[in-house]
């Protein structure tokens, strides 16, 4: 059944049935609809029996439909030389099982596509007429970011300097931003993108629907990139390039198997940039700079069936397997010398192989790494994590056609040497493990210990002369001086000694005696001393010396072989490191540029992208949204494979020597390099003028709502703490008071009664010398007293800073001028007026405050200390109450807070170590509770209720993937690593299970959320409101919830 008979109108149990067919027909890699539909018949749709079948039939027909691997490509290339026209993938014939894992996650995104399209067609007509003003004269129209999932403070999209802009995932389309930024991020691609010239009339110049369909993604693609060099967002959408994509994956004429995405996004280019030489000189065919850019030539040649053949092909992507290698370089050598094999043909040996040799290679030069393997006894595809490594720089002059015969010379040297290298590697096997039954030991080791046995004092007792009195003697056992060999063979267990006890009784004692046994306590003689380890029982000195020199000699002797043939080892193997790094070898460098990295299974997982900054000269990390600083170990680590889900797919390598691949865009006429919107045409630049306007009109939207909102939020506050009596002389001093008044006052208000005792001491000074002396000494009292509290380090039982705000403003270096006026409206906080010295002492102490004017105090700087230290504070309760919510055992609030007090925490640690929280002590705790809340969502699903199976993913979706998606998002530590990873194996290990298909169908859905948090992105709801609480209560309840963690029993405060 073909996409558009589907289309045409075609019942519902139709096209359930054409896509059960088409998961047939992807699972199993089989292309025939009469099979197909033949083992849906029998097996009465069931899509696990028919699976069944269907491997079992291509089994017993091995020749049925296309397989991997077939030697068919070199004996057809035989043939002649492939025209241009056709240009060879050679992916296709392997069935790349990453073109299957993109195909299910578009399918998995249609449904997220469709619901968003229905969202849009509801809102609201001023949205849609600001849509349709924002077309530019390329004839585009483009989605704004108001797009759901988007923060809605656009300052939480707002682009930050010239930072590089990152891509929306509009539903699974990770694979789409981690290929378009590595090509973005060419500025030699990035030109020609930019630079190219649309059409006037693109439907009356387009012969073919594809045609069209090129162009129109081309200009989508202007659009894009247009945006990301000069827009003033974050991150920008790409919703309409992807749905053209998305659309042709779909169609009838995409292939079965779905073509890997960027061979088609380069065919599309290629096309779209075939047109434009055309256009410009039809005479003749003029040179397309896409295949200039990325497309090279190999010569394959070898024997086929005793027959020589040489063909000339081309390749875009150059795959390389990854089983069976250990680094870059090994993967190429096997895929250039596809070795000889001994083959029957006629009664005759024949000998087949194929070696292949770059005749031009591209200045953008790009390998596949073939991570996904088809397991047909599973019927599933299976990803490879094996380890693989790749240089920072790769010289490709060894697999180039002008050095065959040179290549050729020392590919024989390596292959002796490799031979020489095993050869000595089986010798040194042999000395370092040596023996003849299973357990195997050094035997330089070996001989060592027989050494030291001999040199071990001899001993004429035997080793069971302390305990062989409390056992029967045997009437026939004969003196150990008359059979060594039979002492020697006696065993240490209680049980061998009781059927071969030991005597020292001579033969002639017609009765056997005890052997004396020392009583502790009864008697005060020692037994006698035994030795430490076993001793040779009878030696003579001569044996003894002769011995010792054999030994010694012998073990000299294996450790000088042994060390010989380490030597040797490693100067074959340096000679082979070496082999190709002479000045004949290092001609044709290619740098890295790219790694597109894949985390997760075949069947579900999250791509992003390593990408080299040349300009910065360092590594950024671009993963949809977010663009973040990074490092070469940082790559190694993700990329390489093998310690976890994450491995490289795609490595893009760009052409050392063609330093214009890199450069930026000039001024012709001036030749000064070209900077953002500038670098743009002219038509592009209008576009992203408007788009930018847009996004300024928002912010200035925003901005405005937010002054509305401040008078409500911070005035009526200061008006409950200000006396109404109170006027100031200079207006801008009351304007600036009243945005700073309220958390300094509530500061005051926390430690009044701290406040009334230093007022207390100063009583004296009152009487004797009126309130002006004694605010003067009970300022400086309680001034000295908090700087020698501001001593004190915070641990998380004690944090002095949590006792008063001074606390906090002497561990953080705040001005004096700030730490006295706080001071001093302390003393003029009018909850003082409990007597009427506390009254006249806070007259006193407004009247100096009306004193201090604008010149005087920096009020803006006044204000973000007290915004600091209310915000330490509201981490330090989130934090407490989380803590006392995993004490209680209630993981779900407790996640809550300390995810919460944890991303508060860092804009507090931006400024400083001091003014935030340890906040490894909040990511310990976040991570127990993810664990816990990870562990029950797993049993919850585990169950199969399906109340149970609703709420475990609830718990995942509401609380743990909003949790990964903060955690992510910023810098890991090696602890939440590991624990991400951890429960994101947990939940991929049910791949392999066998459970019911709701359940599959629950798991695929939920499980691209969870390997890429960022496809639906959840905010954590606020948690509940907290009444402030006192210094006092403060310190003791984190005193006790710590105290409690660390016991066996919780501790209540109340």
């Amino acid at each position: 059944m073909t996409a558009g008979e589907s289309q045409a109108g075609a019942s519902s149990e139709e096209k359930n049935i054409c896509f059960t067919i088409n998961q047939l027909r992807e699972i199993t890699g089989i292309h025939d609809n009469q099979l197909l539909h033949k083992a849906l018949q029998v097996s009465n749709r069931d899509i696990n029996q028919a699976v069944s079948f269907l491997t079992d039939e291509s089994a017993r027909e091995p020749g049925f439909g296309a397989t991997a691997n077939e030697p068919d490509n070199e004996s057809s290339g035989a043939t002649g030389n492939q025209s241009r026209g056709s240009v060879i993938d050679l992916t296709n014939d392997e069935k790349e099982d990453l073109q299957k894992a993109i195909a299910l996650s578009l399918r998995e995104s249609e449904k997220l596509q469709k619901e968003a399209e229905i969202a849009a067609e509801n809102r609201e007509t001023d949205q849609v007429g600001d849509a349709n003003a924002g077309e530019s004269k390329v004839g585009l129209k483009r989605k704004r970011c108001e797009v759901w999932g988007d923060s809605p403070n656009p300052h939480d999209r707002k682009r930050e300097d010239k930072w590089p802009v990152g891509l929306k995932n509009v539903g699974n389309t990770c694979w789409f931003s981690a290929v378009i930024q590595s090509l973005f991020q060419l500025p030699e691609f990035r030109r020609l993108v930019l630079n190219y010239t649309v059409p006037e009339n693109p439907h009356e110049n387009c012969r073919s629907h594809a045609e069209q369909r090129n162009l129109a993604f081309m200009q989508e693609l202007r659009c894009l990139f247009a945006l990301m060099v000069a827009s003033k967002r974050k991150y920008v959408d790409p919703s309409n390039a992807v749905d053209l994509l998305k659309d042709a994956f779909r169609s009838s004429e995409a292939q079965q198997d779905v073509s890997e995405f960027t061979h088609k996004l380069l065919d599309w280019l290629e096309d779209a940039f075939q047109m434009a030489a055309n256009r410009k000189n039809s005479q003749k065919k003029s040179q397309n700079p896409m295949v200039e850019l990325f497309y090279g030539t190999f010569l394959a040649e070898g024997i086929h069936d005793g027959k020589m053949f040489s063909n000339i092909e081309t390749f875009g992507q150059y795959p390389l397997q990854v089983n069976g290698f250990n680094d870059l370089h090994e993967c190429l050598e096997g895929a250039m010398v596809v070795g000889e094999i001994e083959t029957l043909h006629s009664d005759q040996s024949v000998t087949s192989g194929q070696e292949n040799w770059f005749t031009k290679l591209p200045p953008v030069l790009t390998f596949e790494l073939s991570r996904f393997e088809f397991n047909q006894s599973l019927g599933r595809p299976e990803k490879i994590h094996k380890k693989l490594e790749f240089p920072h720089i790769i010289y490709m002059d060894r697999y180039l056609h002008k050095n065959k015969e040179l290549t050729r010379s020392r590919r024989d040297e390596v292959k002796r040497l490799k031979e020489q290298s095993t050869v000595l590697q089986q010798r040194l096997e042999r000395y370092m493990n040596y023996g003849s039954g299973p357990e195997r030991y050094p035997l330089a080791d070996m001989l060592q210990y027989v050494w030291e046995f001999t040199k071990t004092k001899p001993s004429c007792v035997p080793p069971t002369q302390d305990i062989v009195g409390t056992l029967p003697m045997s009437p026939t056992r004969s003196h150990p001086n008359t059979n060594v060999a039979s002492a020697m063979q006696t065993s240490s267990s209680e049980a061998s000694i009781a059927e071969t006890p030991e005597t020292t009784s001579p033969p002639s004692t017609p009765q056997p005696q005890r052997a004396t046994v020392h009583k502790p306590f009864t008697q005060t003689r020692p037994p006698m001393e035994m030795p430490a380890h076993p001793a040779p029982r009878h030696i003579t000195e001569e044996e003894l010396n002769n011995f010792e020199n054999c030994l010694q000699r012998w073990r000299a002797e294996v450790e000088h072989d042994i060390a010989d043939l380490k030597d040797s080892i490693t100067q074959i193997t340096q000679s082979i490191e070496q082999m190709y790094m002479d000045s004949l070898m290092c001609q044709v460098p290619y740098r890295l540029h790219a790694v597109l990295v894949h985390e997760g299974q075949a069947s579900a997982g999250h791509y992003w992208a390593y990408i080299y900054d040349h300009s910065q000269n360092m590594w950024l990390k671009y993963n949809d949204v977010s663009v973040a600083e990074s490092s070469w170990e940082e790559l190694q680590r993700d990329s390489y494979g093998g310690s976890r889900n994450a491995s490289a797919y795609c490595l893009m390598y760009i052409n050392d020597n063609l330093p214009q691949l890199i450069a930026e865009e000039t001024d012709v006429e001036t030749g000064q390099i070209l900077k953002a919107i500038h670098a743009l045409p002219p038509e592009l630049r209008q576009y992203v003028r408007e788009d930018n306007q847009h996004f300024t009109q928002e912010l200035d939207e925003w901005n405005e709502e937010q002054v509305r909102k401040i008078p409500q939020k911070e005035l009526v506050p200061a008006a409950e703490v200000q006396e109404p009596a109170v006027t100031l002389k200079e207006g801008e001093a009351v304007a600036c008071q009243q945005n700073t008044c309220s958390a300094s006052a509530k500061h005051a208000v926390m430690v009044k009664e701290q406040t009334a005792q230093a007022i207390e001491k100063a009583a004296n000074s009152y009487e004797n010398a009126g309130a002006e002396a004694a605010l003067k000494e009970a300022f400086h009292e309680e001034y000295s007293r908090l700087f020698d509290l501001a001593k004190d380090k915070p641990t998380p039982q004690n944090d002095p800073r949590l006792q008063h705000v001074l606390v906090y403003f002497f561990q953080n270096k705040a001005s004096k001028r700030v730490i006295e006026r706080t001071l001093l409206e302390q003393f003029a906080d009018k909850n003082l007026s409990y007597d009427e010295r506390s009254i006249s002492i806070m007259k006193v102490a407004q009247t100096k405050l009306k004193l201090i004017g604008p010149s005087d105090m920096d009020m803006q700087e006044y204000k973000e200390w007290h915004e600091d230290y209310s915000l330490f504070r509201k981490v330090s309760v989130y934090l407490l109450t989380g803590l006392e919510c995993y004490q209680n055992g209630k993981c779900r609030e407790s996640l809550t807070y300390l995810v919460h007090a944890y991303h508060s925490n860092l804009k507090l640690l931006k400024n400083g170590k001091n003014k935030g929280v340890d906040e490894t002590l909040i990511a310990y705790y976040r991570r127990k509770c993810l664990l816990e809340l990870n562990a029950c969502a797993a049993d919850l699903f585990e169950s199969g209720n399906e109340n149970d199976v609703a709420e475990g993913l609830s718990i995942m979706n509401d609380l743990v993937i909003p949790c990964m998606h903060l955690i992510v998002t910023n810098e890991l530590s090696k602890e939440d690593l590991a624990a991400v990873e951890m429960m994101r194996n947990h939940w991929c290990s049910y791949l392999g299970e066998d459970m019911d298909s709701r359940l599959q169908e629950q798991l695929t859905e939920f499980l691209p959320r969870l390997l890429d948090c960022s496809v639906e992105v959840r905010i954590l709801r606020e948690p509940p409101k907290i009444r402030p609480n006192s210094p006092h209560d403060l310190c003791n309840r984190f005193a006790a919830v710590m105290e409690s963690i660390h016991s066996t029993s919780p501790v209540t405060v109340k």
